[in-house]
């Protein structure tokens, strides 16, 4: 079976720093795979190397058993991709619908203006925005705008989907509630889900499998429970030796 993603040796530097350093990985279709690391290990340049966004100096990534490296974003979306970003930007003039409506026209099938909006709706309904669909974007809360952000991403139909921090900034209501937003998008619409987060038990709540980054390379890989207890993430990440038990309990 043709893996979801695929990346072998990934590598970018930026001078003489090495951001992202060798990282290769296998996700499944309908996996959700975690992505962690302490701030500034190469996560968000990583989806940036993934998405188009910048190309890589090394290595290359394969969506569906097809190599997109290098190819601009507009271009990766077609085959299948789609990502949200850390910094949301909603176009704050336009009704939520609106936004999602734009994310379907400018996705995998580049929908037309009216199909894209009858599909914008069930997304809202999927994200528990359908009550918000004629509101404009900028009086959304910063929970609404996160959950807008993901809409519009889906909207694009993506078979793979890469979240960049969406639980960052939520409270504790708002991040259960995305939790389960997430985990409906992977049981509903089979989408594998690709995600950074810094909130530990709710990533390894979410995640099947995670890799941890640490300055750029792959320290640690395997199921939540083998990263969490593996010494090498206790040491570099996690910082307390008890910290594995208490995530693994919460979990």
């Amino acid at each position: 079976m043709t893996a979801l993603l695929e990346l072998n040796d990934l590598t970018r530097r930026f001078g003489g720093v090495t951001a992202v350093d060798g990282v290769s990985l296998t996700m499944e279709e309908g996996e959700i795979y975690g992505l962690i690391g302490p701030n500034g290990a190469g996560k968000t340049t990583l989806f940036n190397l993934i998405s188009g966004a910048m190309p890589p100096n090394r290595g290359w990534v394969r969506v569906l058993g097809e190599d997109v490296t290098g190819l601009p974003p507009y271009r990766v979306v077609e085959r299948g991709l789609a990502r949200t970003h850390q910094i949301v930007k909603p176009l704050n003039d336009m009704t939520v619908l609106d936004n999602v409506t734009v994310g379907g026209c400018f996705g995998r099938r580049k929908l037309s203006l009216k199909e894209a909006a009858r599909r914008g709706r069930t997304i809202l309904e999927a994200v528990g925005l359908d009550d918000r669909a004629e509101t404009l974007a900028g009086h959304l809360t910063i929970a609404g705008k996160k959950r807008l952000e993901v809409a519009r991403a889906l909207a694009g139909e993506p078979r793979l989907l890469l979240l960049d921090e969406v639980l960052a900034g939520l409270n504790p209501t708002e991040v259960q509630r995305m939790i389960e937003v997430i985990r409906r998008i992977r049981e509903e619409q089979g989408v594998g889900i690709l995600i950074i987060e810094h909130l530990m038990q709710a990533i390894m709540s979410l995640s099947d499998r995670l890799m941890v980054l640490n300055f750029g390379a792959p320290l640690a890989e395997g199921t939540p429970e083998q990263v969490a207890n593996d010494e090498r993430v206790v040491e570099a990440y996690l910082g307390d030796p008890d910290m594995a038990e208490k995530l693994m309990a919460e979990s």
